[in-house]
């Protein structure tokens, strides 16, 4: 039924368009006839508008994948490299945040890791909105960033990695077969801010999926149900993403083709020194604004990699 109810929106939406781009038409034409300059320059106004809306609605057309259309689940991690990287993971999660605030996407921290000295160990959001999912996944792999360090004394430039994850935010009619049988539970005391209540008791949990070895844990809510019930959402969505990921390998296998793995294959490069500039490794896509994009200016990358997977199976 929530298919069905998409399918009579999209219908209902491109029959409008459909119409509007007709009634423009015979505005026109009219407008001509009497020579009207001003009913001429109020169309070419609506005809512009509607030609972006087109460009936009041709755009999702893209993401046709079957949880596309859905919330998204979004992970970073700071690779090796200790403060440096864990600043470089904070700084990577703001980017997105403030992406997601630009498409108008609420977002949702579920679990964070502080590092020792600044910025994250790692953090996992919730992202909410039409087309969170199949906008975030181009962003999966890894981000490399080139800078002078700040946390250098002599100053030194620095090469650090963060490793982002997205997967789709399932919902309830998406069957992920969990054996209760197959899940550790562990509790202890939240590490992150949260007063002396969550310090003296023991409110975080971590889930170990024994049989894969994917472990989930969640300390950002003050009770012990809210983060486990937080907890299971993720590890729900990581056991998917891990099956698709072993489905596209096999075709990948079955077309002769390597696979090669994420991690220490970076995506993306973010130079701020000895020149600034972003690059991205997949599609040659680059821009010199690199405090723009750091600001979450990131869509422009995503639609070029999402154009660039038309006919090549993504």
């Amino acid at each position: 039924m929530r298919r069905l109810g998409e399918l009579r929106d999209a219908q209902s939406l491109w029959n409008g368009l459909s119409r509007q781009a007709a009634d423009l038409a015979t505005l026109r034409e009219l407008a001509e006839d009497e020579a009207d300059q001003e009913a001429l320059a109020e169309v070419e106004r609506e005809s512009s508008a509607l030609a972006q809306e087109l460009d936009r609605l041709e755009f999702q057309l893209l993401l046709s994948g079957p949880h596309d259309r859905d919330d998204a689940i979004f992970a970073v991690h700071a690779g090796a490299g200790g403060t440096e990287s864990q600043d470089w993971a904070d700084m990577l999660l703001r980017m997105y945040t403030r992406w997601a605030d630009r498409q108008g996407y609420q977002v949702e921290v579920l679990d964070l890791s502080p590092g020792e000295e600044a910025g994250i160990k790692s953090a996992t959001i919730a992202v909410a909105g039409p087309y969170a999912y199949g906008y975030l996944r181009a962003e999966r792999g890894v981000h490399r960033l080139v800078r002078l360090s700040p946390f250098d004394a002599a100053h030194r430039r620095h090469t650090s990695f963060a490793k982002v994850e997205v997967m789709p935010d399932l919902k309830d009619d998406v069957e992920v077969t969990i054996n209760p049988e197959d899940v550790r539970l562990d509790v202890f005391r939240s590490s992150g801010a949260g007063g002396q209540n969550v310090q003296k008791t023991s409110t975080a949990v971590r889930l170990t999926h024994i049989p894969t070895g994917v472990v989930v844990t969640c300390q950002n809510e003050r009770s012990q149900v809210q983060n486990r019930e937080l907890a299971l959402r993720i590890l729900r969505a990581r056991l998917y993403e891990l099956e698709q990921g072993k489905l596209d390998e096999e075709r990948a296998r079955l077309k002769g083709e390597n696979v090669a793995a994420e991690w220490g294959n970076q995506i993306r490069s973010y130079v701020l020194h000895p020149y600034n500039m972003v690059k991205d490794h997949r599609t040659d896509y680059e821009t010199s604004n690199t405090g723009a994009v750091l600001d979450g200016e990131v869509q422009p990358f995503i639609e070029a990699y999402l154009r660039s997977q038309i006919g090549e199976g993504g």
